[in-house]
């Protein structure tokens, strides 16, 4: 169970360094070429996969390949709603939840024969 939680948790860090470099360009460098903002975005991305990779292969020792991507799915969420409303200002919409709600229901399907 250790090497979950250090896969999850490495994972979580990397979401943060990921969403950054997928969307803060879109405040902080839209007057800027994109190219600019490519470099940028990929020079933060460069430690997002040197959290993600570890992660992965820690996670791969205990966990199916689709749980692990569910999980992934889980965090993305998790990281993409605070980061959309609390950085970005953008308005906080009904739709997560129900986006939530489904990725409840991707857990349960992914893991229910560890339960069952």
């Amino acid at each position: 169970m250790n090497h979950v939680f250090t896969a999850v948790g490495l994972l979580i860090l990397s979401n943060f360094f990921m969403t950054f470099a997928w969307y803060a360009h879109l405040k902080e460098l839209n007057n800027k070429p994109w190219i600019i903002a490519a470099l940028i975005s990929w020079s933060i991305a460069f430690f997002e996969y040197c959290l993600q990779v570890p992660a992965n292969r820690i996670g791969y020792n205990v966990l199916s390949l689709a749980q692990l991507k569910i999980i992934q799915e889980v965090i993305t969420l998790g990281v993409f709603i605070p980061f959309s409303i609390f950085y970005m200002k953008e308005p906080f919409k009904l739709d997560y939840i129900f986006a939530g709600i489904c990725l409840l229901g991707a857990v349960f399907f992914m893991f229910r024969s560890k339960f069952f």
